[in-house]
């Protein structure tokens, strides 16, 4: 028996993917900007309870850390869209999709890309949600 007001129902269809990137996770910086390995400070409009860490999926904007790249890169905090994530979810019409990395593409304040190509798959529910991104995919899945 289902909790009061939770959504038990047949035929609920999961709208958002499933969020399973924590603060501190590492992603690869899937554009040409530069920076090659990023970690997650902190989720752009999450909000959660008291005291849980917040966490993103494919789609949500971040604040992050570039680990690894070039020197004028290094250690600065930039935005970023998350495009791929490895942790399997449901689309609404039943398909279920997983990536073999997780992995970001860096923005703008402005929501524009910093980049000018995207090296590999981007996730379906991200360039619907970013199309200036999905812009210079290559490829979308």
């Amino acid at each position: 028996m289902g909790k009061k007001g939770a959504a038990t129902s047949i035929g609920v269809s999961a709208v958002a993917p499933v969020r399973a990137l924590p603060v501190g996770a590492t992603l690869i910086c899937a554009d040409n900007t530069g920076a090659r390995e990023l970690q997650i400070i902190s989720v752009m409009g999450y909000k959660g309870r008291r005291a849980r860490m917040a966490n993103a999926g494919v789609g949500n904007r971040i604040v992050a850390s570039v680990k690894k790249g070039t020197p004028e890169l290094r250690a600065q905090l930039v935005q970023a869209v998350i495009i791929r994530q490895t942790k399997e979810y449901r689309r609404a019409d039943g398909m279920r999709v997983k990536f073999e990395d997780n992995a970001a593409v860096l923005i703008t304040p402005e929501a524009a890309p910093r980049g000018s190509e995207i090296k590999g798959p981007m996730a379906r529910e991200a360039a619907e949600r970013w199309p200036r991104v999905a812009g210079i995919a290559s490829m979308v899945v």
